[in-house]
C-alpha cells in the first residue's frame, strides 16, 4: 500500500468515527461536573484536576488539526476519568476495597493503579510521532512514548514534592498520597514506566496494523 493510500484509508476511518471522541468528551464533562460537587478537599480536588483539564483542553484545541485513533481517545478518556474520581475522594480515600482485598493489601492501591494507567499516554504519543512522520518506525515511536511517560512520571513527583513543601498539612498529605510509604515516589514512577511498556507494546500490536 502506498503512502497516499494509507493516508486516504486513515482519513476515511477517522471521518467514519468523527463523533466518538466528542461522545467521550461529553461523558467526561458530565462526570467532572458531578464529581466537582462537594469533594473531600476542594484544594486537593483542584490540584489533582488541573493537569487533567490541561490535557482535555489540548485535545479539544488540537482536534481539528490532528485526530488520534479512537483507541487512543478511549485510553486517554479512561485514565482522565479515573484520575478525576481520585481527585474527588483524594486517591488514598477512594473506595477500592474490592481490589485491595483481592491482592491482599491493607494499603489503598487506587493511586498505584492510577500511576500504571498513566502509561496509556505511550500509545497516543507513539501514534502521534508515526503519523506526523517525526520518526521512522513504530518501535522507535513506542520507545519515545515510553521515554515521554517516564520523564513526566519523574517531573510529576517533583511537582508533588514542591506542592507538599509549600502547603504542608493535611492537604499536602492528601495530594502526595504516600500513605506512610517512604518509597512511594519510586514505586509510583515504576508503575508509570510499567504501564508505558504495556501500552507501548499495545501500540506495536494494534496501532501499527492500522498503518499497514
Amino acid at each position: 500500500m502506498t503512502t497516499s493510500d494509507t493516508q486516504n484509508t486513515m482519513t476515511t476511518s477517522l471521518s467514519k468515527n468523527l463523533f466518538f471522541p466528542l461522545i467521550l468528551l461529553a461523558f467526561y464533562l458530565v462526570l467532572m461536573i458531578w464529581l466537582a460537587i462537594d469533594p473531600y478537599s476542594r484544594a486537593t480536588w483542584f490540584a489533582e484536576n488541573l493537569p487533567v483539564w490541561i490535557v482535555v483542553a489540548l485535545l479539544v484545541l488540537t482536534y481539528r488539526s490532528f485526530q488520534f485513533s479512537n483507541l487512543s481517545y478511549f485510553l486517554m478518556f479512561f485514565f482522565l476519568c479515573y484520575h478525576t474520581i481520585g481527585g474527588h475522594y483524594t486517591f488514598s480515600r477512594v473506595p477500592f476495597d474490592f481490589f485491595n482485598d483481592f491482592i491482599g493489601s491493607e494499603r489503598n492501591n487506587f493511586d498505584r493503579v492510577g500511576h500504571f494507567l498513566v502509561g496509556v499516554f505511550a500509545y497516543p504519543t507513539a501514534e502521534l510521532f508515526v503519523r506526523k512522520g517525526w520518526v521512522n518506525g513504530a518501535k522507535l515511536a513506542a520507545l519515545i512514548g515510553f521515554l515521554a511517560v517516564s520523564t513526566w512520571a519523574g517531573l510529576y513527583e517533583v511537582i508533588e514534592m514542591i506542592y507538599a513543601v509549600n502547603y504542608g498539612g493535611d492537604e499536602a498529605a492528601d495530594f502526595l498520597g504516600s500513605q506512610g510509604d517512604i518509597w512511594d515516589a519510586q514505586k509510583d514512577i515504576a508503575m508509570d514506566m510499567l504501564g508505558a511498556v504495556l501500552f507501548g507494546a499495545l501500540y506495536l500490536f494494534c496501532g501499527t496494523k492500522k498503518e499497514d
